[in-house]
């Protein structure tokens, strides 16, 4: 039983074909992390963007304000 078990484990750790689909696993979850973490970093700038971009719409009675 343990010559069966020697004889498989040294078939696994030779057989790459498996190995790609774990890189491209890893790649997806480093890109998938920097995405996330980019877009963290850049909402508070957008919604201050936005928050400004309202203040200087007319007001709901046709009166400007003043931006």
């Amino acid at each position: 039983m343990t010559a069966y078990l020697k004889t498989m484990l040294s078939k696994l750790r030779r057989d790459e074909r498996g190995v790609t689909l774990v890189e491209y696993g890893i790649a997806v979850a480093l890109a998938v992390a920097l995405g996330t973490a980019a877009l963290s970093t850049l909402a508070g700038d957008v919604g201050d963007a936005m928050g400004a971009a309202g203040a200087c719409m007319p007001n709901s009675d046709g009166s400007a304000t003043s931006c």
